[in-house]
């Protein structure tokens, strides 16, 4: 069979069309969800909260919490996490809906990752900014969001730009909860045609070109952001 054959007999193409639809969908609303909650475990990893100080000087609870998650989320596979998210957590809940089950699920798997990513920005940063923020009297919340977040996100934009990509080719698993995903669109093509190679390459093309662009991108705004251009 040759190209045309393929995609357009039986107008085949329209899987590849609603797979990167619902692909591109994931990933965005899962980077948002990832980004957000990332920043919270951050901040949470860097809490000096300590009520039992006392009787137990370096217990940091909420900083324990945080680090705890982050642990077992970067230490078990994405795809059993997906699995627990839409069998366990969602499976009695058969309204919600397969998309924002993967939403929800790689999101919160992303958010352990960005929280390293910000936590190791933050230690990057001179301490003595913050003492310096301080002093002029902003208090430890202000310091941190207006003098050594912005600071953080600029640096941490290259680490950020890979676990993007990251995030986006991991949510190629979606089909084992039955999503129909860019590489469930490629398996449709090839049950329907007996072919493989062509399917899964036009997969394997749209990927790259779509982590291309997203790295270009990223790249051009950071050096916008560089200070030293």
């Amino acid at each position: 069979m040759n190209l045309q054959q393929i995609f357009l007999e039986g107008n085949r193409i329209q899987f590849l069309w609603y797979g990167l639809e619902i692909t591109l969908l994931i990933t965005i609303f899962a980077t948002l969800i990832g980004l957000v909650a990332g920043l919270i475990l951050a901040l949470m990893r860097q809490s000096a909260f300590a009520p039992f100080a006392k009787v137990w000087k370096n217990f940091r609870p909420i900083s324990l919490l945080a680090r705890i998650y982050i642990t077992v989320i970067r230490g078990t596979p994405a795809l059993v996490q997906l699995l627990i998210f839409y069998y366990v957590i969602f499976g009695s809940a058969p309204e919600m809906s397969k998309l924002w089950v993967a939403v929800l699920a790689f999101g919160f798997n992303s958010a352990a990752y960005v929280a390293e990513i910000i936590r190791g920005g933050i230690e990057s940063i001179d301490k003595g900014q913050m003492e310096a923020a301080r002093s002029l009297g902003l208090s430890y919340w202000q310091a941190m969001r207006l003098v050594i977040l912005p600071q953080v996100m600029r640096r941490s934009l290259p680490a950020m730009t890979n676990e993007f990509v990251t995030l986006l080719k991991d949510s190629s698993i979606v089909g084992w909860i039955g999503m129909n995903d860019l590489m469930r669109g490629a398996d449709n093509i090839r049950f329907q045609t007996g072919t493989a190679f062509e399917s899964l390459f036009a997969v394997a093309l749209i990927y790259l070109v779509l982590t291309s662009l997203f790295s270009w991108g990223m790249g051009k705004l950071e050096r916008s952001l560089d200070v030293d251009n």
